[in-house]
């Protein structure tokens, strides 16, 4: 995707470093994150420098990568075990992050260069994957239709491309003039600062909905079809994505508008039974107390917009049940969130 008419990938991997654009400045300044050492792209992880389900899987699969080139040729099992906890560690819910973990801890067993090789590869494959989730999801998608989103599932949110956003694109490319109601997406507005910039870039219609008037927009016939995106969907097809897609799900229901989710195979955790066994995050209470933006010098700063002496509670994540979901958009078709149909998925990935 273009940056200020400049080619752009939200992360990549140049000798033995992780450069990823710094997503915690958007949308008031751009900025490359350059993470040099495994712990720095660690905490790139953790502290949402990059997000979205794909972009973590990049970010995870380039720091095991770090950890196989620095690993001591004595003990370099165990370090690059060590290296593979302490990654897994970085955000509990994603499964995107686990997946690229294993398939890179298993190609460096092999070599240093085949774990280089193997998360580089997998970064390719993340945007292929992008890309394919967008031709299957613009069936879908008819000219003028309005559509709801929820967090940031763009190009942002995946090494480029996206899942959610991806199907808009190409619509938008195709001349089918899409326009999208980019909800905010609360505590750390997702939505509000991230969607929002890139369809501007993009130049597509849209506008930002606060969270709570979604129900209105809906029964007054304004929005035609929700997606979101994932970060970990269970065999049953339950989905886990960022906290509030639950409520988008049960309007959606009520209000008779079909809603999809989009994602690859590698956000499907073949050891989850439903979602009952997600893992979910809880993060810090200072993101839903506090919000960012930018003073008169352009300086970007907190400040607390609830009441001091209060606490907050701070789930990254809900889950939907399957029963919610109409389809979920993948790099293969789109399937219909049954166990039988997601077995036969994984089968061929």
């Amino acid at each position: 995707m273009k940056v200020n008419q400049i080619q752009y990938k939200t992360i990549w991997y140049h000798e033995g470093e992780v450069h990823m654009i710094n997503q915690l400045l958007l949308p008031f300044r751009f900025e490359i994150f350059t993470a040099k050492t495994l712990e720095e792209t660690c905490l790139a992880i953790k502290t949402m420098i990059v997000r979205g389900a794909g972009a973590i899987g990049a970010a995870a699969g380039f720091a095991m990568a770090q950890a196989a080139r620095k690993a001591p040729e004595s003990g370099y099992l165990d370090y690059i075990t060590d290296a593979s906890i302490m990654i897994k560690n970085c955000r509990p819910t994603a499964y995107n992050l686990f997946y690229a973990v294993e398939k890179v801890f298993a190609a460096a067993l092999e070599g240093k260069e085949q774990a280089e090789e193997e998360a580089k590869r997998l970064a390719e494959k993340n945007i292929e994957d992008g890309y394919q989730i967008g031709l299957h999801g613009l069936s879908l998608i008819k000219p003028g239709m309005r559509i709801l989103t929820h967090c940031n599932a763009g190009w942002l949110a995946f090494v480029d491309w996206g899942s959610a956003l991806a199907p808009v694109y190409h619509a938008s490319r195709k001349g089918m003039n899409p326009f999208v109601w980019v909800g905010e997406t609360r505590p750390r507005s997702q939505g509000a600062r991230l969607t929002a910039w890139e369809l501007y870039n993009e130049e597509i219609q849209h506008t930002i909905v606060a969270d709570n008037a979604v129900a209105s927009l809906m029964s007054s016939g304004k929005i035609d079809l929700v997606i979101t995106g994932a970060d970990c969907i269970a065999l049953n097809g339950d989905t886990a994505n960022k906290t509030g897609t639950l409520d988008r799900a049960i309007l959606a229901r009520h209000f008779k508008i079909p809603f999809f989710i989009a994602a690859p195979a590698s956000t499907f955790d073949p050891h989850c039974e439903t979602g009952a066994g997600i893992k979910i995050e809880m993060r810090h209470q200072d993101e839903v107390k506090y919000q960012e933006g930018p003073d008169e010098e352009g300086e970007i700063r907190k400040i607390n917009v609830s009441n001091p002496a209060s606490m907050a509670l701070n789930p990254a994540f809900d889950v939907t049940p399957s029963i919610l979901i109409n389809g979920i958009i993948t790099e293969k078709g789109i399937l219909n969130p049954r166990r039988s149909d997601i077995s036969r998925f994984l089968e061929t990935d």
